[in-house]
């Protein structure tokens, strides 16, 4: 079970730097996602780190709920109660 719950874990991280546009951004180019992501941990590690990553978390957090609020209004608009995957509940 660790197996299967380590590849979730691995493709959701992956559906985040899709979600941040890093992909679009790119044009799907490894090397510099690569680069981009050890440019952010290497900024993290600065004097600073402390102020960064708490910015960082506030940015991801208002991302996610402005994601969520749309997604409560598309839902409402159809009044329809949909999961995640848009499967009436």
């Amino acid at each position: 079970m660790a197996r299967r719950e380590r590849t979730r874990h691995l493709i959701e991280l992956g559906g985040l730097v899709q979600k941040a546009g890093l992909v679009d951004l790119t044009d799907d180019d490894r090397a510099t996602i690569y680069g981009a992501l050890l440019e952010l941990v290497g900024r993290a590690r600065s004097d600073d780190a402390g102020d960064m990553l708490a910015l960082w978390k506030r940015r991801g957090k208002r991302a996610f709920d402005v994601e969520v609020e749309s997604r409560e209004s598309i839902n409402d608009d159809h009044h329809c109660r949909c999961d995640f995957e848009g499967k009436s509940v």
